[in-house]
């Protein structure tokens, strides 16, 4: 096995990832890559959105390649670069390159919080060329038909200088992400966090009640995976006012306010 074989294969996801579908995100995400579309997941954050690309790479049965981008990320991070290794100079590909070569689903999570450069390589990767143009070396791959190029954002959280520009939207086939209804999240914090379904549905009323704050200065309110985090904590033996508040209260805010205004919820509902 070559060792860039073997390398992309540590990006395969072999035992099936738990997911419960609320919508025809499946069926769309599925024809989409059948017609060599890429995606653009929007939702808030611990929604759902990373779990979703994990279980369609394994019903796929494709490799999962996931960028978490940051204001430093740059093309050459994605690319690829030179280094220099026992005094002579070696390419390395990148992460979107190793993905591009080996027909695997390069996920590009938060994708407005990379610098502005990237989208010289997503644009032609993105659109019906879906060539990745490789300057330092003068090579130009062209994606093969598994290759799927996927992003992610959240739209509550853009500003004017950070949003997705209509040129590059608009190569996309986009899919909205929101919370679970309540009965579904329920029964993933049953599932992901080992809780029984009573203490389950106390969370998620937790959860809607922070999510209610949002005019009260609160950005977001608990997601998906601070309620899954929180019954991990219980399991462990950690009380639940104990574990609610340092999973979820302290995670969202430091505001006085906010935080005796959560402690006065769970004191509420525990």
């Amino acid at each position: 096995m070559s060792g860039r074989q073997q390398r992309i294969d540590e990006y395969r996801i072999e035992e099936e990832p738990y997911y419960l579908p609320t919508g025809d995100e499946l069926a769309v995400a599925e024809a989409a890559y059948q017609d060599g579309s890429p995606l653009l997941l929007k939702g808030p954050t611990g929604c759902g959105k990373t779990r979703f690309m994990q279980y369609l790479a394994w019903r796929l049965r494709r490799p999962l390649v996931t960028v978490s981008c940051h204001d430093d990320l740059s093309t050459s991070d994605l690319v690829g670069r030179y280094l220099i290794r026992s005094g002579e100079a070696v390419w390395t590909d990148g992460p979107l390159t190793m993905a591009v070569r080996a027909g695997a689903i390069c996920y590009l999570d938060e994708i407005v919080e990379a610098r502005k450069d990237t989208t010289v390589v997503i644009h032609p990767l993105a659109d019906d060329r879906r060539q990745l143009p490789i300057e330092k070396r003068g090579e130009l791959l062209t994606a093969p038909a598994e290759f799927l190029l996927a992003v992610s954002y959240n739209p509550g959280y853009q500003s004017v200088l950070k949003d997705l520009k209509a040129s590059t939207r608009q190569r996309f086939v986009a899919l909205s992400f929101d919370y679970p209804s309540p009965d579904n999240e329920a029964a993933i914090v049953c599932q992901e966090a080992g809780v029984d379904v009573d203490l389950a549905r106390s969370l998620v009323k937790l959860a809607g009640m922070t999510r209610g704050l949002k005019d009260s200065g609160l950005p977001e309110g608990a997601s998906t995976r601070l309620l899954i985090q929180t019954g991990k904590l219980i399991i462990r033996g950690i009380p639940v006012k104990i574990a609610c508040r340092a999973a979820v209260s302290e995670a969202l805010t430091d505001d006085r306010e906010l935080l005796a205004a959560m402690d006065e919820m769970i004191s509420s509902l525990f």
